[in-house]
């Protein structure tokens, strides 16, 4: 519980030296003079454009005339589709209520063995010596006289 105090407690301390920057910006910028007015930019001459050619539009040339079309053959009547369904049969078939037997379930259950059997472990007592070859890039550079 004291940490949250002196947590807060150094958060108020914080909050509160921000709060005196601020104010003393804000009266920093009230008293600066106010800028001085930006030149203004002169207005430009607008040119003058020579003006458009003339322009003849060409005929449009006259569009042939389309040969008739043949008519179109007629469409096939579609076959009528009963809408009556056909009867029902007047007999369900029989239904079997009996199943067949399942197959027994095995009444021998394999034993668990209760003791784990011990593991032949040999340490090494003697670490093998290994020979590096020699690598030049590996050498100490030589030391001046």
């Amino acid at each position: 519980m004291a940490s949250h105090k002196s947590s807060l407690f150094a958060m108020l301390v914080v909050l509160s030296l921000l709060g005196d920057n601020i104010c003393s910006a804000a009266r920093h910028l009230l008293d600066t003079p106010p800028p001085p007015a930006l030149p203004t930019i002169p207005s430009l001459p607008k040119p003058t454009l020579p003006p458009l050619p003339s322009t003849t539009i060409p005929t449009i040339p006259t569009i042939p005339t389309i040969p008739t079309i043949p008519p179109i053959p007629s469409i096939p009547q579609i076959p009528n589709i009963p809408t009556t369904l056909p009867p029902l049969p007047s007999s369900l078939p029989k239904i079997p209520t009996t199943f067949p037997p399942f197959p027994s379930l095995p009444t021998i259950i394999p034993t668990i063995p209760t003791t784990i059997p011990s593991i032949p472990i040999t340490i090494p007592t003697t670490i093998p010596s290994i020979t590096i070859p020699y690598l030049p890039f590996l050498a100490p550079p030589p030391s001046k006289p």
